[in-house]
Order: structure tokens, then C-alpha cells, then sequence
């Protein structure tokens, strides 16, 4: 499929509402799809059959839940803690069914915490591999597919071989690639070890020192190569965009409007250089760099 047809997405974590005026933006400026995404426990909504209604009478189409990570110790599929790992479990799949429920097919998480020393990986990997293998199943059942996200840093899933090794108990098991938190490997090598087992993005763009959620060409990110490596593995998801409309400290710029989103879509998917509306600040970022200068 051409990354022209790839549908354009956004995260509700653009705005952090799912009320019917944003649902209206998204319509007005050609959203097509968009991702539910809760980070935080408290933050999974109780009115889900309004988020539907709100979904049905604009046509954005409910493409994925971002099921929450935090607090990292209720919700870590990797915990060495049994019982705090049975309940992560029950909270997760309450959440895809409720999701389940108003249509949603995709379901997208974090397959750990952190921070995590390196002779603990091993062991993590293992249980949250088997943690995430049960999810798979429950979330067969009602008809959705659990997409497991790459994350930065000392999170599990910082590379592709992470990845393969997390979602190996379960055929059932995708991946949701997140553009924008690879620090040891180069996108377009994951892209092309995971291949078709990626069925959704998560879209930003960043300096290669630390996860920054910057709009893509505000970064360091090779779009049109990265396209490419899409489109040559068959992707055929959505450009889902996971970037707030307010500025970070981490760059220099006016907050995005729906329209910028927009705008540099297009420009993705055609490969075509988009405006650069922000300029990294550099102190800021190297205040919070997990690597000072990038090693990819």
C-alpha cells in the first residue's frame, strides 16, 4: 500500500479530550482515525458509549485504545510481584472489552515500566512476554488485537530484538511502532525486522538523545526513508500522529493547531519536505538527554 493511502490519524492525547468539539476538529481538518489514549489509570474514561456517539455523528472512526501504563506499579506486566501482576492483567482486559465494546479493533501497551538495571532484563522480558501472551487471548475473545508499543531508554521493548522476544508466546501478538523512542537502533532497521507485524504508529519526531513527541521534520527523522521502509514491509495502517497540540520545553514554537497536523501529513505521506514550525531548544534538551550526544 502507498503512504498516500495510509489513513490520517491523531491521538486524543493531541488535546487529551474526546468531547464532541474535538471530535468536530478532527473532522473539519480530515482526520479519519483516531487513537483513545488514556496514559493514566485514572484517566480511563466511564463514558464510553459517548466517545462512540461522538465517533458515529462526526465519521472519525475509533481505530485504537492506548491502554494506560501508569502508575507503573499497578500496571507493569513485567513486576516480579505475582498478585500485582494478576491484577494489571484483569485492569487491561477490562479496559479492551469496554473498548471492544464501542467498536475498537486495536489495542496498543506499554509492555513494561522502568527504570530497569540490565541483569533484570532477561528475567522481565520473560514474565511480561507471558503477561502479554494472556492479554492476546482475552482480547481475541472480543475481537481485538493487542499492538505491543517499542519504548525508550531501559523500558523492555528498546530495540527490535526486545520486541520479537516479547511477543514470541503468541502468534495473536502485533506491534504499535512508535517513531520517536528508538535511542540504540535506527528506525528503518526496526521497521524492517518487525515487518508486517506492525499494524499501527505512533507518529513523532525527535533529537535521538531522549523521547521528545515533536511534530515530524522538528527532528532529526529521516520521513521520506522511514516511509519508504513502510511501505516496503506493506504497512497499511494509519499515520497516527501521538503529539500534544501544546508546546514542550523542549522545543521553540507557538502550540500546533489541527490545521498544522493537516498540513504535514500531506507532506509525510508524499515525501515531500514539510514547514518546520519549531526549533529544538538545545539546553532545554540536554537537560533530560538519556543520551548526550545520539548513538544511531
Amino acid at each position: 500500500m502507498k503512504a498516500t493511502e495510509w489513513a490520517f490519524g491523531m491521538s486524543s492525547c493531541s488535546t487529551g479530550k474526546v468531547d464532541i468539539d474535538t471530535f468536530e476538529q478532527y473532522a473539519k481538518h480530515g482526520v479519519e482515525m483516531i487513537e483513545t489514549s488514556f496514559g493514566s489509570l485514572d484517566a480511563v474514561p466511564n463514558n464510553w458509549k459517548e466517545i462512540e456517539k461522538n465517533s458515529r455523528d462526526t465519521g472519525v472512526k475509533l481505530w485504537s485504545v492506548h491502554l494506560p501504563f501508569w502508575p507503573f506499579d499497578v500496571l507493569d506486566f513485567a513486576s516480579f510481584d505475582k498478585e500485582a501482576r494478576k491484577k494489571a492483567l484483569a485492569i487491561q482486559c477490562e479496559i479492551t472489552k469496554n473498548a471492544a465494546d464501542i467498536g475498537i479493533k486495536t489495542a496498543v501497551i506499554h509492555p513494561s515500566g522502568e527504570p530497569y538495571p540490565q541483569n533484570e532484563r532477561d528475567e522481565r522480558i520473560k514474565i511480561a512476554a507471558d503477561m502479554l501472551a494472556q492479554l492476546a487471548e482475552a482480547a481475541h475473545s472480543c475481537g481485538v488485537t493487542v499492538a505491543v508499543e517499542d519504548l525508550p531508554r531501559t523500558c523492555l521493548g528498546n530495540c527490535s530484538a526486545d520486541i520479537k522476544r516479547l511477543i514470541a508466546d503468541n502468534q495473536k501478538l502485533r506491534v504499535c511502532f512508535d517513531t520517536n523512542h528508538l535511542l540504540s537502533e535506527r528506525n528503518v532497521d526496526f521497521v524492517k525486522a518487525l515487518g508486517d507485524k506492525i499494524v499501527t504508529l505512533h507518529v513523532s519526531d525527535y533529537d535521538f538523545r531522549n523521547e521528545r513527541h515533536w511534530l515530524p521534520y522538528e527532528g532529526s527523522v529521516d520521513w521520506a526513508e522511514l516511509v519508504t521502509a513502510l511501505e516496503d514491509v506493506g504497512y497499511c495502517g494509519p499515520f497516527m500522529y501521538e503529539i500534544s497540540l501544546k508546546t514542550p520545553a523542549s522545543i521553540k514554537r507557538r502550540d500546533l493547531t489541527f490545521a498544522d497536523f493537516s498540513e504535514n501529513y500531506k507532506a509525510c505521506v508524499e515525501k515531500c519536505h514539510a514547514n518546520v514550525i519549531g526549533t529544538p531548544d538545545m539546553e532545554e534538551c540536554l537537560k533530560n538527554s538519556y543520551y548526550k550526544e545520539p548513538i544511531i
